[in-house]
């Protein structure tokens, strides 16, 4: 598949960019710190310190809010129930990074990697806390079409009027907006998903019912395995069916799957660590001694948790993107009078992505004790199949790898649907809110998940990463400069939960 191939110069040029965004350092001392991961972190440690450890001390209060909040404030204001809004975002949270991301985390920066990742979430269900409460109190309702219209823009252009002496920090909202439009439409959303999904048959169907045949799909002047073609329609049609729909055939579809794709994948994991128990203690205490460096040999013992820290907490933060200002679009759309209780809800979000969906496949890599090469490369993708296969002996190959794929095609799925909502939100707040332009862009969105398949370009993750970098920047800003209005909501809220004067 060589068709729209990135050039090397290409290629360079993203790699530069990337290293720029996300790479950039300072160092304290010898160890490199990198500035944007350090900024997402410091704001969930800052919030977490602010709230008094909401994320540890609420957290059973948000799994239930989760469940039953449509039925406690029924008939309040927004287009989508509270558990609704949380599925659109887990729709584009919960995607092959979880299975391939947290593998490529533990491949490059060892099993310690997964202690920062967990850091990070557990840090960051501050933050996403903080970005649902923000997106509810500051959004708006567009009376022509009955959209709740909310999120990082929203807050930056009216929560952060007139600070710093400045009347209005549009720009800031308009720069977040623009990036989120390019995410979904030519990075995180389409191409670096489709492709993913459809690596994934290719993969099963050359390993079990390949035929070596190919058609020549002239429009993209190749050839191509009969797995791309079907897997390309397929998907954009399938794609097309949910879109086209907008935000309530959306959430209607990620309520329906985001529980079972999340159901099944724990459970085969569940059923995995279970036939393994007798190495999860080892295997916790591997994660832990690694993300301290103590598995390094002299010298290498400050790469080492360098290594383990820049993977974990960057691959954490991809995976429940909190920071990134993504979530807060969807939980602005939910059915709820009240910022904070949706911002319970929202936080819900990153404990089940990471704490949960993230450590079954870290887990599950580090007690089948697998290799940072397979095949002599450092395949993330490969290293996770094989976890499955080696951990579950008792199932044949072939349906350990059935299971793997199935739960990378649904994870990719939903969050290429996820992301056309985010993306679309965006673009809306950029061109004032008309609708013909957002109905061009739906199916320019469509288009772009068909023709993904067929583009090899080795910098379409590094384009994502750009752009996910970029969203997260003016949204961390505005986030860390509105927390003491977080803190107020919060004070507030909870004085009238403990007088009885709300709901639940």
């Amino acid at each position: 598949m060589t068709v729209l191939a990135t050039s090397g110069t290409f290629a360079e040029l993203v790699e530069k960019i990337d290293s720029r965004v996300w790479g950039a350092t300072f160092s304290v001392g010898d160890i490199p710190v990198p500035m944007l991961v350090l900024l997402i972190l410091f704001g969930g440690i800052w919030l977490t310190i602010r709230l008094g450890g909401l994320q540890f001390r609420r957290l059973l209060l948000a799994l239930k809010y989760m469940l039953v909040n449509e039925k406690v404030e029924g008939g309040a204001k927004g287009e989508v129930s509270s558990f609704g809004a949380l599925c659109t975002a887990l729709s584009a949270t919960i995607g092959t990074g979880n299975i391939v991301g947290v593998a490529t985390a533990y491949v490059a920066g060892g099993p310690g990697a997964l202690f920062w990742m967990w850091l990070a979430a557990l840090f960051g269900m501050a933050t996403k806390y903080s970005e649902g409460l923000l997106a509810v109190k500051y959004r708006e309702y567009d009376h022509g079409t009955g959209h709740a219209l909310g999120g990082p823009f929203y807050y930056i252009e009216r929560g952060m009027k007139g600070m710093l002496g400045l009347r209005s920090w549009k720009w800031l909202a308009m720069t977040f907006a623009a990036f989120g439009c390019c995410c979904g439409l030519g990075g995180t959303g389409t191409f670096a998903q489709v492709n993913s999904i459809c690596s994934s048959f290719n993969t099963f169907f050359k390993r079990y019912i390949d035929t070596g045949d190919t058609l020549n799909f002239a429009i993209f002047g190749g050839d191509y395995s009969y797995a791309t073609i079907f897997g390309s329609v397929a998907i954009a049609f399938m794609v097309g069916l949910v879109v086209l729909g907008g935000i309530k055939r959306i959430a209607s579809v990620s309520a329906k799957v985001i529980p079972l794709m999340v159901v099944m994948y724990i459970l085969f994991s569940f059923v995995l660590l279970c036939w393994n128990v007798a190495e999860i203690p080892s295997a916790v205490a591997l994660i832990v001694k690694s993300a301290f460096g103590l598995k390094a040999v002299g010298g290498g013992v400050t790469g080492a948790i360098v290594c383990a820290m820049q993977m974990g907490i960057s691959r954490g933060i991809f995976s429940n993107e909190a920071g990134l200002g993504s979530a807060p679009i969807a939980a602005a759309a939910a059915q709820t009078k009240e910022p904070v209780r949706q911002g319970l809800v929202s936080m819900t979000g990153t404990f089940l992505d990471t704490i949960i969906v993230c450590s079954m496949t870290g887990l599950a890599l580090t007690v089948t004790n697998q290799p940072t090469l397979v095949d002599g490369a450092p395949s993330g993708a490969a290293a996770t199949m094989n976890a499955f296969a080696q951990g579950l002996p008792f199932l044949p190959a072939v349906a350990t790898d059935a299971m793997v794929m199935l739960s990378l095609v649904l994870f990719g799925f939903t969050t290429i649907i996820g992301w056309d909502y985010y993306s679309e939100r965006c673009l809306e707040y950029l061109i004032g809110g008309r609708t013909k332009p957002v109905l061009v862009f739906r199916w320019l969105y469509i288009a772009a998940v068909f023709i993904g398949p067929y583009m090899a370009i080795p910098a379409v993750w590094g384009v994502a990463d750009i752009f996910n970098g970029l969203m997260a920047i003016p949204n961390m800003i505005a986030v860390i400069a509105l927390s003491g209005v977080v803190a107020a909501e919060t004070r507030h809220y909870f004085r009238r939960h403990a007088a009885g004067e709300v709901e639940g």
